[in-house]
């Protein structure tokens, strides 16, 4: 089946910077962007249990909850973007490599 969309333009548009890369420098570059997917995740995550933690108490203002809603919708939006060329740079690669977790140092 053929890939058809407007994902498709912007695939062909950064894959050919990511296959021309030598392996060990889409290695390095891949280790590093799951690092930041990480960080941004528990970023987000810490946005959004604030979020929750306002949304259930009667004391915190309409626009409060609105700002932090706001946050958590914005950092959902770079995460996505980030996520984007991370299965991108993964792709080039053509693994997923091993990176622990900054505890597992």
């Amino acid at each position: 089946m053929k890939d058809v969309g407007p994902s498709k333009g912007k695939r062909n548009e950064r894959e050919p910077r990511y296959v021309s890369m030598q392996k060990s420098e889409l290695e390095a570059l891949a280790v590093s962007a799951i690092r930041e997917h990480r960080r941004l995740l528990a970023a987000d995550q810490a946005v959004y249990e604030e979020w929750s933690r306002a949304n259930d108490d009667p004391s915190i203002s309409s626009s409060v909850l609105q700002t932090l809603q706001d946050e958590y919708i914005a950092r959902q939006k770079i995460s996505e973007a980030q996520q984007e060329e991370l299965s991108e740079i993964l792709n080039a690669l053509g693994f997923i490599p091993v990176v622990p977790f900054e505890d597992d140092n």
